[in-house]
């Protein structure tokens, strides 16, 4: 009888609603993806969800800086993410925001909870204020010298040279990051979630082994005292949710940001019919695992399990945590070019093939892992072209061409294949407990097996023999279903390959247990190159693109004369012959044949003018109509192979997309002189 389905709710650590997903950021996602795959393979009933990180001072600042709305940025970097999630296969159940109706109700819930339960306490602190911008300083937003080691220049909470941590109010020097001036102190009422209360709890819950035994102990370290009080709530101006009943106070970040797991789920429940208090009450059977790196260990392991105990919902089942990722031994570099984005990443390579070397890489410890580029291109070579993919289309050719496309009846070595069988149950006990390394090398170590065992059997010489061909179809269908062993394992890792392969294969989509009986007397389908091969140039070209993008944004951000500088000096009177005057678009529409110009008809008043615009990447022609503009109309008319053009309207940026057109404010009308 076959164990009954388990019911899963498995999350990743919010992404941060303030920039794009970098490769660092993958290890998590790829690494929870293959794990959340693995399970609906085995036939598990698994909800994957995920949200963006969408409050907090940072946003809040952001958006100030880009001139849009803290809305509008989410809304943007929420499509962005998703767009890089998408490409790397990472395929969430739902990906929602933390800024959402459901987040809020279920925060407003669970901060009531705790608070009708006494586990809420209000105290008076001091913290640091921005006397310039009139408001409280996150810590991660003053910077100052260390009062441990003196090292400049260091964060508010804690020192990146010495590892001490502190209060910012230690901080000898501090200055404000949102104004450069030196923050004052200032007493302020702010609202503590007591984890104190919880500490059997917390304890038990530790001693049952619910995260890796380093963390577990380390987290343990605090219990030799009393468990810090931690503050859950800021003071306006913050983007976030307003706590009920106070006044200028809103949640912090790190309450509402965890609820948005159950925020999401909440939102799928919804739409898809799910029960949600089947996952998320205090006897629920089901389980939920979360995914994050060791740096958040704190929050997951301490804050979170206790803010659930505490509000009457289940504590997580686990908590697993990875480490970092390094690129060539080293930090993630800017300057090295390889603080690498995952858009950029996709253009020059395929994203599975880092999908396999993480899994190559990754255990259930929370050691850092590297991405080696050079040992990328070798391993993915070797692996996936060298030996996976190429057992398939060494035995495809012969199976295609003088099989018309037809397994044989029978395995010449059934024996061979029952032992690939048996890594089913192997390799799925490493996929359970996180140990994706070492099932990758024992897929590597079959896959050399099959390889060896074509190798053996010479079905090029034995083809040369009609009257051994039946042997030939013998030796490629034993090849193919060895194969088939092969990509079943795999599956989770490379979904796209996997798909793939089941069109050539001719079967309906694998699932774990699909091999446990041979693809015999069947038709496949003409085969076709499932995975080439990585070439050092494709990864020369990524480092110049990350480079280049990296020098763009700090010439941007020493300001636009450092990426445009003026041009020569002119006089008054040079400038005076340029007569600027306001104007309608009365009609605007694409050229043909040019990627760049749209074709304005400009109305000054007393005339109408023909203008052609280089503006076609950065404006919509249909938007464009009606709008007011600043021409030059005493420039010389110019006669270009789309007709003749009577002027040029001004507009400013780099080009491409980043190009704004000039405007007159309300009030003005065609005609009207530029003074």
């Amino acid at each position: 009888m076959s164990p009954k389905p388990r019911k899963l709710l498995v999350t990743s650590a919010l992404p941060y609603a303030n920039g794009p997903i970098h490769l660092g950021h993958l290890v998590e996602y790829i690494q929870t993806d293959i794990w959340v795959r693995f399970q609906k393979l085995q036939g598990n009933e698994c909800w994957y969800v995920c949200a963006d990180d969408a409050h907090g001072t940072p946003i809040m600042l952001r958006a100030e800086a880009d001139g849009v709305s803290p809305q509008e940025l989410i809304d943007r970097v929420h499509g962005e993410h998703s767009r890089d999630f998408a490409t790397f296969l990472v395929a969430f159940d739902n990906f929602h925001s933390t800024h959402s109706e459901e987040n809020r109700i279920l925060s407003e819930l669970i901060y009531r909870r705790l608070d009708d339960a006494g586990h809420i306490a209000r105290r008076t602190i001091k913290q640091l204020y921005d006397p310039e911008r009139n408001m409280f300083l996150p810590d991660r937003f003053v910077r100052g010298t260390c009062p441990k080691c003196n090292a400049e220049d260091q964060h508010g909470d804690n020192c990146e040279v010495c590892g001490s941590t502190y209060d910012p109010t230690d901080l000898i020097n501090p200055y404000s990051m949102v104004s450069g001036a030196k923050p004052v102190e200032r007493d302020s009422e702010q609202l503590f979630f007591k984890v104190e209360d919880f500490r059997d709890f917390l304890r038990k819950w530790f001693d049952e082994g619910r995260t890796q035994t380093e963390i577990a102990n380390k987290q343990k370290e605090l219990f030799d005292g009393e468990l810090f009080q931690w503050d859950i709530s800021r003071n306006a101006p913050y983007w976030g949710f307003e706590i009920p009943g106070e006044r200028d106070k809103y949640f912090y970040v790190w309450l509402d940001a965890p609820i948005g797991y159950l925020a999401s789920f909440r939102n799928l429940c919804d739409r898809e019919g799910i029960d949600f208090d089947e996952f998320l009450s205090p006897d629920s059977k089901a389980e939920m695992i979360h995914f994050i790196g060791k740096d958040i260990a704190r929050f997951h392991t301490l804050f979170w399990p206790a803010e659930l105990k505490g509000a009457g919902f289940r504590p997580p089942s686990a908590v697993w945590c990875h480490g970092f990722l390094t690129v060539n031994g080293q930090k993630m570099s800017k300057s090295r070019g390889t603080f690498i984005m995952a858009e950029t990443y996709a253009k020059h390579l395929n994203p599975e093939y880092l999908r396999y070397y993480f899994a190559a890489k990754l255990d259930n410890n929370i050691d850092d892992i590297d991405l080696n580029l050079e040992d990328f291109r070798v391993r993915v070579n070797s692996d996936l072209v060298g030996k996976l993919v190429n057992i398939a289309s060494r035995c495809a050719r012969f199976v295609g061409k003088e099989f018309d496309g037809r397994l044989a009846a029978t395995l010449p070595e059934p024996e061979m294949y029952s032992t690939f069988v048996a890594a089913l149950d192997s390799v799925a006990d490493d996929y359970e407990n996180r140990r994706y390394s070492k099932a990758m090398r024992d897929v590597m170590a079959l896959a050399d097996k099959a390889n060896q065992y074509i190798d053996s059997a010479k079905p090029w010489v034995l083809i040369k023999d009609e009257a051994r061909h039946a042997e030939v179809q013998g030796i490629c269908t034993q090849g193919l279903n060895l194969f088939r062993v092969l990509i079943t394992l795999l599956k989770p890792v490379l979904p796209v390959t996997a798909e793939r392969a089941e069109d050539f294969l001719n079967i309906d989509s694998l699932t774990w247990d699909s091999p446990r009986e041979p693809l015999l007397d069947h038709s496949i389908n003409r085969f076709k190159p499932l995975l080439t091969r990585v070439e050092e140039k494709q990864i020369d070209a990524m480092i110049e693109e990350t480079r280049a993008v990296q020098e763009t944004a700090e010439r941007r951000a020493a300001g636009p004369l450092a990426d445009d500088p003026l041009a020569p000096e002119i006089t008054i009177d040079d400038f005076a012959r340029v007569d600027l005057r306001v104007a309608r678009v009365e009609a605007a529409e694409r050229v043909e044949k040019s990627d760049r110009l749209l074709r304005l008809t400009l109305d000054l008043g007393s005339e109408k003018r023909n203008v052609f615009a280089g503006i076609q990447s950065a404006y919509d022609p249909e938007m464009l109509v009606g709008r007011l503009v600043v021409m030059v109309a005493n420039l010389a008319p110019r006669k270009m192979r789309f007709g003749v053009s009577e002027g040029m309207v001004l507009a400013a940026g780099p080009g491409g997309s980043e190009l704004f057109l000039l405007s007159p404010d309300e009030g003005a009308t065609p005609g009207l002189r530029v003074r």
